[in-house]
């Protein structure tokens, strides 16, 4: 039987926000909006949070997530990519004589998302070593995303010299939300980079693609959540 995994990773460090993970948003922290979710998913089987930080640890743990250890300084800084931190994890539980098949990496900064999209982006799994969630993006670079050139001038980012936004090729944006990792694809990914693994979208709203990044991106979640919550 696959055994699934979600992981949460959440450093302490945060620039543009700073504590965002523990920061009450519509009545509980940041990242318990995100831990709910993947408890929420019958096809899950255990989730963990990777930090390297006590209270964050502390929180995620009432809220029932797993947190086996304290993630090592040198994978928590702002130049840490997360991809060595998830398997990192992974080797840790591994070690332990944890058995996964299948991770699924939820972002904490998403806290938009439902457990439905997870269990829709799950259902895709066995199509590729990594399903991505990803949103239609409020600029196509064919039609309206420029570049500054040495002169000062403008041009488009990718052209096909097509005039119309419907004539262009369909685009779509990671929007960091949801990662479901074949064992191998992420052992990969660490090895050699994200993009030599192949991968498949799976599509979500742009009203449940909010990435928090700052005080704004918090304001307009909140927002979007509670307006949410309110029609129920």
């Amino acid at each position: 039987m696959t055994r699934v995994i979600a992981t949460i990773c959440a450093r302490g460090g945060s620039k543009g926000l700073p504590r965002k993970n523990v920061l009450p948003l519509a009545g509980k922290p940041l990242i318990a909006h995100t831990i709910a979710h993947a408890l929420a998913c019958p096809g899950i089987d255990g989730v963990y949070v990777s930090t390297d930080d006590d209270e964050i640890a502390a929180v995620a743990q009432a809220h029932g997530a797993r947190v086996p250890y304290r993630r090592p300084a040198a994978l928590a800084s702002d130049q840490a990519p997360k991809i060595p931190a998830i398997e990192h994890l992974l080797q840790h539980l591994e070690a332990a004589g944890e058995r996964v098949d299948l991770v699924i990496d939820l972002q904490p900064t998403s806290p938009l998302r439902e457990p439905h999209d997870i269990a829709g982006a799950l259902a895709l799994a066995g199509q590729a070593g990594l399903v991505v969630s990803v949103t239609e993006p409020s600029h196509n670079p064919y039609y309206s995303l420029v570049e500054v050139q040495a002169d000062g001038t403008l041009v488009l980012s990718k052209s096909t010299g097509a005039a119309r936004r419907q004539d262009v090729p369909a685009v779509w944006g990671l929007n960091g939300s949801i990662y479901v990792w074949q064992r191998a694809a992420l052992r990969q990914a660490a090895e050699h980079g994200f993009w030599t693994v192949p991968m498949r979208p799976f599509a979500m709203p742009r009203e449940r693609s909010i990435d928090i990044d700052d005080a704004l991106d918090f304001a307009m979640a909140e927002w979007l959540l509670l307006r949410r919550q309110g029609g129920r």
